[in-house]
């Protein structure tokens, strides 16, 4: 009989331990397999952490134990799912992030493996039955039975599925041919036209070699827009793969996981893709390339850290400071994070790419922890981009034509679409209005189950909320004042095209944004449309703003660029110098010159001015006495502890107790506790929220007494929490 310790698929705190099962099966049931177990009278799987032998019966095993063990219902894989460098990876987040275990096996792999009773209906291996002959020997054939052997012959292996003839069966029964079976690969690659590795700049050439030829294990790789980041790390590559050694590829959206794919199929054959738009089908069978080693090159966006890639040798993460590297639920891993534990179990190397480094990562190059590596220029020494700010606030701008586009901006965009040339509008806000708002009453429509205004999409005549997904038709009347009349107040990308499409009717023009992208594969759809010149115009969120290369873009607008410095973040300036950085350095990437223009209400905003000037220095030294002052990142740690509850009451009362718990427990350590306080969203799904944030200088200091809350939390009733370590945001 077989003892088996599994770890259950639901992922909570209160149930992170093993659970004892036994097994009388003919098959030996290893540790890192999943199985299907009865629990609270429920069928679930479960991952097996450890097996062992007992030679007892189950009536000693009960006389042993106050409780009787349970058998298992199925054993569903016969060989782990995980290799030793994965088991261990997954233990190594868990620690760290100080979340459930079952949390990272079921965020590592795809839909198929992952330690959930609904992977037991997902896609499983798929083949194909082709042809292959067994012998030259053409005797004793009939001439259609020779002409079907022949053409066999030449084309091996046939899939079967592609002949139509009834003589097939016969040149199986005289042995001339047989069926074998192969894998069916779902997911079809494009193809893309192979091309030949650029000359180098003196500034790329000595970022690569130093890439390839120093000690340093990490790489802060600082280019402006368009110096051709790409092709540094496509060389690297390259020089990596001939070692024998294989390169992950990280990149922020899916919207630039398509660009980067393009590029390296472009060099290489052997690429696998990882990101949330394949189907369950094709991330399956990528994860199974990958693990059995078929590919060299993976790239992906976040959860692609977790390819089971062999042999490791380079990683590079582009656009390292976009916050998509930081996942916004349990385990809340950050990407760069456990590269940095993949690193230390393959000593590879790793790559940070971008024009805007976090502030964080610049700090550390700056100390001297990463080697900092710059191209100041643009390929072919092109210039950047010219700019203007325009200032919304002076009527002077606008006219009654349109209030969202400046009377400038609307001049260039019509000198654009004379010369024949490309368009890019960045409004980092989908939907049509933000919120709706009675005209009478003044009653703001708000979601049911959270504190935020419900957004207006024209498109489909409803409200949506734009955190947890709540729709509605829009109302013909006030619910409280029956009022049949609204203001929509504000506006977002679905405005913004409206707004477009009427003052000129006769450009083409496209969206990309949430709400567009819906449907698989669009994103690519849009981009590839629009880098084909088949729009003038594309508008968009930050999905546009990082990473394309469009040759015909010569005029960019950022519309509301100060939108994000409303957010109450200490990362709001950041992240709004990059937005306007990264969306600038869209225009002028080729020979023609380029020009963005900067429409906002805080012209003389310190953010503002610096992005506009494409100058990382100005701001990092602005932005740094900032954070110092706060004691913010990178001056010390954040832990976002989040407390939540379905009754407002204990959610209040156990985020005091929990407060004052840590302030005893932190009273003789230099660890400042910050709260509770509200949240940026109070109310989520029918749960209340509050928060307590914690800054530190050693997260060993601080770790121990944030794994004994954990089980405090865990012993009071309706009260949950959640620890989110290196949280990027803190509201």
């Amino acid at each position: 009989m077989q003892i088996l310790s599994v770890l259950i698929e639901y992922n909570v705190s209160t149930l992170n331990r093993p659970f004892s099962y036994t097994y009388e099966g003919d098959v030996v049931v290893k540790k890192g397999t999943r199985v299907l177990v009865p629990f609270n009278n429920r069928k679930i799987i479960g991952y097996v952490i450890d097996a062992s032998y007992v030679d007892k019966t189950k009536e000693e095993l009960r006389n042993e134990s106050a409780f009787e063990l349970k058998d298992i219902i199925k054993v569903v894989d016969d060989e782990p799912i995980f290799n030793d460098e994965l088991e261990s990876l997954a233990k190594k987040v868990a620690d760290y992030y100080l979340s459930p275990l079952i949390s990272v096996y079921q965020t590592m792999l795809p839909p198929s493996l992952k330690p959930k009773k609904s992977a037991l209906s997902k896609p499983k291996i798929q083949y194909d039955d082709y042809l292959v002959p067994l012998t030259d020997n053409e005797d004793d054939l009939t001439p259609k039975q020779l002409e079907l052997f022949r053409l066999i012959k030449d084309n091996s292996p046939v899939l079967k599925s592609s002949l139509k003839t009834t003589v097939l069966p016969k040149l199986i029964e005289k042995k001339k041919v047989e069926i074998v079976k192969k894998e069916k690969v779902r997911l079809v690659q494009e193809k893309v036209e192979k091309t030949e590795k650029k000359n180098l700049s003196d500034e790329q050439k000595r970022a690569l070699y130093s890439i390839l030829d120093e000690d340093y294990k990490t790489y802060l790789l600082q280019g402006v827009t368009g110096s051709g980041k790409t092709e540094v790390y496509l060389q690297a590559a390259e020089d990596f793969i001939e070692r024998g050694k294989s390169v992950l590829v990280l990149v922020p959206e899916i919207s630039l996981t398509v660009q980067m794919v393009r590029r390296f199929k472009s060099r290489f054959d052997n690429i696998a893709i990882l990101h949330s738009e394949l189907t369950p089908a094709e991330k399956y069978d990528e994860y199974r390339r990958i693990s059995r080693g078929e590919v060299n090159v993976v790239v992906g966006a976040r959860s692609a850290i977790f390819a089971p890639i062999k042999n490791l040798g380079l990683i590079i993460i582009d656009e390292e400071h976009v916050e998509t590297y930081k996942q916004e639920s349990q385990p809340y891993y950050n990407a760069f994070k456990v590269a940095e534990f993949r690193q230390e179990y393959h000593n590879c190397k790793i790559v940070l790419g971008s024009a805007t480094p976090s502030l964080e990562t610049e700090t550390r190059a700056l100390k001297g922890l990463y080697k900092h590596l710059y191209l100041t220029k643009r390929i072919n020494a092109g210039p950047l981009p010219e700019t203007r700010i325009v200032n919304m606030s002076n009527y002077k701008n606008i006219d009654e034509k349109s209030t969202i586009l400046s009377l400038d901006l609307r001049e260039q965009i019509q000198d654009r679409l004379n010369k024949k040339e490309q368009v890019m509008l960045l409004i980092n806000r989908r939907g049509f209005a933000p919120f709706i708002q009675c005209s009478k009453c003044h009653m703001t429509f708000r979601c049911p189950t959270c504190s935020i205004a419900l957004s207006y999409h024209q498109r489909d005549n409803m409200l949506k909320c734009h955190h947890c997904g709540y729709v509605a038709n829009m109302p013909k009347k006030c619910p409280k004042c029956e009022n049949t009349k609204f203001y929509k107040i504000g506006f977002g990308s679905e405005k913004v095209e409206a707004n477009v499409k009427e003052l000129f009717p006769s450009a083409k023009v496209l969206r990309l944004d949430s709400d567009t992208t819906q449907i698989r594969n669009k994103t690519s759809e849009i981009l590839t449309a629009f880098e084909k010149h088949e729009a003038d115009i594309l508008i968009g969120t930050q999905m546009i703003a990082k990473g394309h290369d469009f040759k015909d873009v010569t005029l960019v607008g950022v519309v509301l660029a100060d939108l994000g410095l409303n957010i109450p973040s200490y990362r709001s300036a950041e992240r709004t110098f990059n937005l306007i950085t990264q969306a600038v350095g869209r225009a002028g990437r080729d020979l023609k010159p380029g020009l963005a223009i900067i429409q906002t209400y805080e012209p003389n905003n310190y953010v503002i001015y610096d992005a506009s000037k494409q100058d990382y220095q100005r701001f990092f030294n602005q932005e740094m006495p900032y954070r110092k002052a706060g004691q913010y990142p990178p001056y010390r740690y954040l832990t976002l502890i989040k407390i939540s509850s379905s009754d407002e009451d204990v959610v209040i009362d156990g985020a005091d107790y929990l407060k004052n718990y840590l302030v005893a427990k932190f009273a003789s350590l230099d660890v400042d506790v910050l709260g509770p306080s509200e949240p940026f969203l109070t109310q989520i799904n029918g749960k209340f929220y509050r928060k307590i944030m914690i800054k530190y200088k050693k997260y060993s200091t601080v770790k121990p007494i944030l794994e004994d809350l954990i089980q405090i939390s865990n012993k009071r009733k309706n009260l949950s929490i959640q620890i989110d370590v290196d949280p990027y945001e803190d509201y």
